[in-house]
């Protein structure tokens, strides 16, 4: 017998093996292997088995396994054919695909359980001979049932020597045993019933839980209570015996999230994300692959959770572009979450108040099926937004101020009657940028094309991209002025000048910087549901998911700040995240206030976040612009990425790939038609000491682009000092 495997290296090829007669029996597709490979041992999966003990027109002998690192494979039969699909589908290595498909800490060669001491009581000992403090220390530990020693110890104010004594004596038995690592810590949450679902929200479900194997897309706005919707077609697939898979866009979403999934299906929730430790990682998808765990909630990465008898995936926000993955494999994991159901006859529910135009188009051809939620739960009305003209603000004062006045009374208000406000800004820092007053001179980082970020926190320019960061220089290195000028807005400069405005308000600033520390994220929502903060102001990790009651005033200082990015999807990004951050108001009972500062009151994306129409219009007149424009959903985009850290070397390769490619495209018409751009610098030119170029490829078939990229890339490959990938589906042109 032979076995196809893939071995630890991006070589995008299978290499075989012979199976030796004693594992014949035993080995499986899917499972880990130890296999020899260029005079090292490699790891690889079990890709195919075939017949024979021999390959026709090979000049070597084939090698045998050496080993089956685990028995019970890492992957199924449905899971091998949705890698093998992302291989082909975004040209990708298929050993990349699968190293993306189990979390780094699981295959470490290290890797295994945390094994502790265990105490248990023994039945019926004699408990003669003991002290006092024995005794009583004895009775404790059967009233309990036992426990870990460590645990025993700090609860009872004792020694490990003090147990073991009893052990010794015969009373007491000390064993190792297997300890979980809970990403959740060991909190104890309340569990939580099925609420009582509206004729909205039961349709919504009806439509879930139908014969109907299309993909539902469940249109909901803000606050109508899709998460329940959820919740309760997930129960109908565990009383089924089915198991589900909840994918939420940002790691910063997760632990709120799983607390309202673990609240309602306790022990069966397993959480994956890179946030976790190590340790943690390796027990939760241990846990899954076992059958004890059978809701997956997490972000991107979860979609290859190896999930028992998949029955539901659900893709929450599945409009966030933080769904697709900027390396290679660059997967869409909304777009793998909808091929994996297929693949496992599965339900694929896709949930927005907000859909990506891709989904929405899939919905009107009839592709999807679609589920509308127009209305918040228990009627409560949506916030009442008010764009805000800076130009007249600026006109006003005489200068651009960072909170305008009708927002700054409207913050008062809310101080004045003990509720809370959110106030949203998508740039961390203090200042965007760190100039000289007299010549102009701006301080840029030297690896990428950007300028540094003003910290005012630890006084330091960073860099955003590459995370390099300096001091800020005592004068300007151009012309020797002594002082330099913050230009721009970020959170710790509104936090700063909001402390100055309200100095007796509770304010806290939630961004990358104020949760770099594991579990602070948590900790600050805790706090501000407690009502102990009136006013959050953050970047984007706040503009989604939260729901908090005593939220009635949402203020966006920069609404348009995303419109100036030369993006096709400029537009449709700017309304989802104003849509989706004006949802955080008036959630409950109490009326919702949003505010949207902006210097571009009349772009389309603005006055459609503040219109009372709501997302189909906005849609409709993006779609037809879209269409004309032969851009996505109607047509296919990808971009062929050339990273050199000799910008001769990428801006050459990228010129004599783009001349071929248009050679190539001219051969293909109709339904093939590959459209092949010029070749063009990436609007961040220079990242990381990597400088960048890309051509932009566009057709109505996906199979044109990636045939395309592949002729070419086997035709004139690249050297080593280029890095070439195809992004297909791109939904960044940065």
């Amino acid at each position: 017998m032979l076995v196809s495997v893939a071995i630890d290296l991006a070589l995008d090829r299978l290499f075989t093996y012979s199976v030796p007669v004693e594992l014949a029996g035993k080995l499986k597709t899917g499972q880990l292997l130890r296999v020899p490979f260029s005079g090292r041992i490699a790891r690889g999966f079990s890709m195919k088995l075939s017949e024979g003990d021999s390959v026709p027109g090979a000049k070597f002998a084939v090698k045998p396994v050496m080993a089956i690192e685990d028995e019970s494979p890492f992957f199924t039969v449905e899971l091998l054919k949705l890698v093998k699909w992302a291989a082909k589908y975004y040209a990708a290595p298929v050993e990349q695909v699968l190293r993306a498909a189990v979390p780094a800490a699981v295959l470490k060669p290290n890797a295994r359980p945390k094994e502790l001491l265990f105490v248990e009581p023994v039945k019926d000992a004699a408990a003669s001979g003991l002290t006092p403090r024995q005794s009583v220390l004895l009775a404790d530990i059967v009233r309990v049932d036992g426990g870990w020693l460590s645990q025993l110890c700090g609860e009872f104010s004792t020694s490990p020597a003090t147990i073991k004594a009893l052990a010794a004596k015969g009373c007491v038995q000390i064993s190792r045993k297997v300890s979980r690592r809970d990403p959740l810590g060991g909190k104890a949450l309340v569990r939580s019933r099925p609420k009582t679902l509206d004729a909205e929200q039961a349709a919504a479900l009806a439509a879930i839980a139908s014969e109907d194997p299309r993909p539902v897309l469940l249109h909901g706005v803000t606050g109508s209570g899709k998460t329940e919707v959820y919740l309760q077609a997930i129960a109908r697939e565990l009383e089924a015996g089915r198991g589900a898979i909840v994918l939420v866009p940002e790691i910063s979403l997760t632990p709120q999230t799983v607390q309202r999934f673990a609240s309602r299906f306790g022990p069966l929730v397993a959480v994956l994300h890179s946030a976790l430790s190590d340790g943690e990682r390796y027990d939760e998808w241990h846990r899954i692959r076992r059958g004890e765990a059978r809701v997956v909630v997490g972000p991107r990465s979860a979609v290859f959770a190896p999930v028992r008898n998949l029955g539901l995936i659900v893709v929450d926000e599945e409009h966030d572009s933080s769904y697709k993955q900027e390396e290679s494999p660059r997967y869409s994991a909304r777009d793998m979450a909808v091929v994996r159901a297929g693949i496992e006859g599965a339900k694929a529910v896709l949930g927005s108040a907000t859909p990506s135009l891709e989904s929405w188009l899939n919905a009107k051809r009839g592709k999807y099926v679609l589920a509308s939620m127009p209305h918040r739960a228990m009627n409560h009305p949506m916030p009442e937004v008010r764009i805000v003209d800076m130009e007249e603000e600026k006109a006003r004062s005489g200068c651009a101020p960072i909170f305008s006045a009708p927002l700054m009374d409207a913050i008062r208000s809310r101080l004045d009657r003990g509720e809370q406000t959110i106030l949203f800004l998508n740039r961390r820092g203090y200042s965007s940028s760190y100039a000289c007053p007299e010549c102009g001179y701006v301080e840029e980082c030297p690896d990428c094309s950007v300028a540094y970020t003003y910290h005012r926190v630890d006084d330091c320019l960073r860099c955003h991209v590459c995370g390099g960061w300096k001091r800020p220089p005592d004068k300007c290195p151009e012309c020797g002025a002594p002082s330099f000028r913050c230009r721009g807005i970020g959170t710790q400069r509104a936090e700063e000048a909001l402390v100055k405005c309200f100095p007796r308000a509770r304010i806290q600033r939630m961004d990358a910087d104020s949760v770099s520390r594991r579990h602070s994220h948590d900790e600050i929502l805790s706090r501000f549901r407690a009502n102990a903060i009136d006013i959050l102001i953050g970047t984007q990790m706040i503009a989604k998911g939260l729901d908090f009651p005593n939220v009635t005033l949402v203020g966006v200082l920069n609404a348009d700040s995303s419109l100036n990015l030369p993006d096709p999807r400029a537009s449709e990004r700017t309304y989802q995240l104003l849509a989706q951050v004006s949802g955080r108001a008036g959630r409950a009972e109490l009326p919702g206030e949003v505010y949207l500062q902006t210097f571009n009151p009349d772009a389309s994306a603005v006055r459609a976040a503040a219109s009372d129409a709501g997302y189909v219009p906005f849609a409709e007149v993006e779609l037809a612009e879209r269409e004309a424009a032969m851009l996505p959903p109607f047509w296919r985009l990808a971009t062929v990425n050339f990273k050199s850290k000799e910008e001769p070397l990428a801006s050459a390769w990228c010129a004599l790939y783009a001349k071929s490619l248009q050679s190539y495209a001219a051969k293909l018409s109709g339904a093939s038609r590959l459209l092949v751009g010029d070749p063009v610098p990436a609007v961040l030119e220079k990242a990381e000491g990597w400088f960048r170029y890309q051509i932009v490829l566009r057709s109505k078939s996906p199979r044109s682009i990636v045939g395309a990229y592949r002729w070419i890339s086997g035709v004139r490959p690249v050297p080593n000092t280029v890095r070439l990938a195809l992004d297909m589906d791109a939904v960044n042109l940065l």
